[in-house]
């Protein structure tokens, strides 16, 4: 059956409906951009009639989605002309006309997901809010692949186990070498197109402390052998123990249980700050313990964690650049210069760290760089790298104060041969991440 052509449906519905074929361009423009009406997919349709319609097209937007069902019927596309006046657009079009942007929008998601056509985030890859070429591209094909499987009866959205199976056709089909990929698979497309434009970055500075980092972390980083991480694999050991960590009214690690630990790893102070760090990383990023009353206890996660050294090694190397708690943007690309500075450059002492972070932050375009800027997510990064033992000690002068608040660390940073191992995991992951809009602030 030949390609249907736009030009002659158009001349087709004029010669019935001169109005209606009006409406039909306009919404056929937009659809297709330009491209051949056989390149549309169900999420195209979709997509056009629930989101851009309603929010970037003027005119009467029920005679509009209409009158591209008519378009669309004559090119003998049923399934599609079949959304142009289906419930759903009916009642999504209504929201956003009644209601408002947000419940429209939120009504455009409903339906959407309830699809079946749009590709779920899966363990190799969960998708951007920008995506750029390759992974559009990735994201297009797999809709596609998932719109095949519905109309063929292998999936069926309404079913129980719809999900899982949407997710396992979804790996299936990024994870598959490709012929017209070269062998690659769209996983390795994304990550490249993602990495590089990691690499490329925001300024002349960052660019070229990242450069050599795209050969790096271009394939996964090889957990180092034996066991590592001992403060926290204790913290969870303990955690697993009846009665768990002990905690005091104000929910803060026991006194006896600190003093324990401060002088197993020789940690100042008590070890009030490197236990600190090291709770809020098995707590809130790595939910391996949880607070009861009066104690921390151990989560089936966490012996999971604990009783394979690998996924322990997955799950706290990246860590080192996970935003704590209020971290906004900025702060995070302190640590990550930061990280990238430490494996390239090697050790180095506060001032020259902060001063060089400094300069290559102030070139990504923040507002705000002095070296004093960058101090509080350098030393958020110190003591991640301290508590996680990926580092090597500070000499016996770097830590002379009687507390934690008052201690000045001024010996260098040395990353240990886990450490520099934990440091590319950690970036790669960074690099890999899903791109959202970000506020410079």
């Amino acid at each position: 059956m030949p390609a249907p052509d736009v030009a002659a449906l158009l001349t087709e519905l004029e010669r019935s409906d001169p109005e209606a074929a009006d409406d039909a361009r306009i919404a056929v423009e937009w659809l297709t951009g330009g491209e051949p009406l056989e390149t549309i997919t169900q999420l195209d349709v979709c997509e056009f009639l629930w989101y851009t319609l309603p929010l970037k097209v003027t005119g009467d937007h029920g005679d509009l989605a209409r009158a591209l069902g008519r378009l669309l019927r004559l090119g003998g596309m049923e399934r599609y002309a079949a959304l142009c006046s289906s419930p759903s657009t009916t009642r999504i079009l209504r929201a956003y006309a009644r209601d408002g942007e947000e419940a429209g929008m939120a009504a455009y998601q409903r339906a959407l997901n309830a699809t079946g056509v749009l590709p779920p985030d899966v363990p190799e890859l969960h998708w951007s809010s920008i995506m750029g070429p390759e992974e559009m591209g990735a994201h297009i094909a797999c809709s596609a692949a998932l719109e095949l499987a519905v109309v063929s009866g292998e999936l069926r959205p309404a079913a129980n186990a719809w999900k899982a199976q949407a997710e396992a056709l979804t790996r299936r089909w990024l994870t598959a070498p490709r012929t017209e990929l070269g062998g690659d698979n769209w996983v390795g497309r994304v990550h490249g197109e993602r990495l590089n434009r990691w690499v490329l970055g925001r300024g002349a500075a960052r660019r070229e402390l990242a450069q050599p980092f795209e050969v790096r972390l271009h394939a996964p980083i090889a957990a180092p052998e034996g066991r590592h991480f001992p403060a926290l694999r204790w913290l969870l050991e303990t955690a697993a123990e009846p009665g768990g960590v002990a905690l005091t009214r104000r929910h803060n690690i026991a006194v006896p249980v600190a003093d324990a630990a401060a002088e197993r790893f020789g940690w100042p102070a008590g070890g009030v700050a490197a236990l600190r760090v090291l709770r809020r990383i098995a707590e809130r990023e790595m939910r391996a313990v949880v607070r009861t009353e009066g104690a921390l206890l151990i989560t089936p996660a966490g012996r999971r964690l604990l009783d394979d050294p690998a996924a322990l090694w997955q799950a706290a190397a990246p860590a080192l650049l996970t935003p704590a708690a209020g971290e906004r943007e900025v702060q995070m690309s302190v640590r990550e210069v930061g990280l990238m500075l430490l494996v390239d450059v090697g050790g180095l002492p506060p001032d020259p760290l902060a001063e060089r972070v400094a300069e290559v932050v102030a070139g990504e375009g923040w507002r705000t760089a002095t070296p004093a800027d960058v101090a509080g997510p350098l030393g958020e990064l110190r003591d991640r790298l301290e508590a996680l033992h990926l580092c090597h000690a500070p000499g016996p002068d770097a830590r002379a104060a009687s507390t934690a608040e008052e201690a000045e660390p001024d010996g260098p940073l040395v990353l240990t041969a886990a450490g520099r191992a934990a440091a590319l995991t950690a970036l790669r992951i960074q690099a890999l991440r899903p791109r959202k809009y970000v506020t410079l602030s």
